[in-house]
């Protein structure tokens, strides 16, 4: 199997976030991953016996059931799936919890494909490899920043814009873009 190719080939994403979870689909199946998609917990447990992953994305924050709860639930049904838990309200505490609960590992909101990807992979002694070291423009990085203060916000523009010191107008163009590449 060469590099280009995925080892693990099915995978659950789930993600209340239509778009968000619709946008990471398509770029892991790019990448050549089998995916399946549900947009809450109830949708993940009714799929899971069918699309029989090997990895599953789990968002944090969803309506209804928690993620938290959802990596309990998805590791009693089935055992050996690696979870990666992803959150836009990231803390040391969720972190701990969701590794205590058995995810495989915890990244925060916006983590690109390569990231996720890499979070799952181990070499055959366990140990992870380490990540390669990227550092954002400085676009990515403003753009993950008034993307951070804006849902703090609860995503009222007029609040994010007064936080950031910037006009309303100002930032609705700046997040109107899609985000920089690294």
């Amino acid at each position: 199997m060469s590099n280009s190719e995925p080892e693990i080939t099915r995978i659950l994403v789930v993600d209340d976030d239509d778009r968000f979870r619709e946008r990471l689909a398509l770029a892991l199946m790019k990448r050549g991953y089998q995916v399946t998609v549900a947009a809450g917990a109830e949708e993940a447990l009714r799929l899971l016996p069918e699309c029989e992953p090997e990895w599953s994305i789990v968002d944090l924050r969803m309506p209804g059931t928690n993620g938290l709860e959802l990596v309990k639930q998805l590791l009693v049904a089935a055992p050996l799936l690696r979870i990666v838990v992803l959150t836009a309200y990231g803390s040391i505490a969720t972190a701990l919890e969701a590794v205590r609960r058995g995810a495989w590992d915890y990244l925060q909101k916006p983590a690109d494909v390569d990231e996720i990807v890499h979070a799952f992979r181990i070499d055959r002694s366990g140990v992870r490899p380490a990540p390669p070291i990227e550092v954002p423009t400085l676009a990515r990085a403003e753009w993950e920043h008034i993307n951070r203060v804006l849902t703090e916000c609860g995503g009222s523009i007029r609040k994010t814009a007064q936080l950031l010191g910037m006009h309303r107008r100002t930032l609705q163009r700046k997040l109107a873009k899609y985000p920089v590449s690294r």
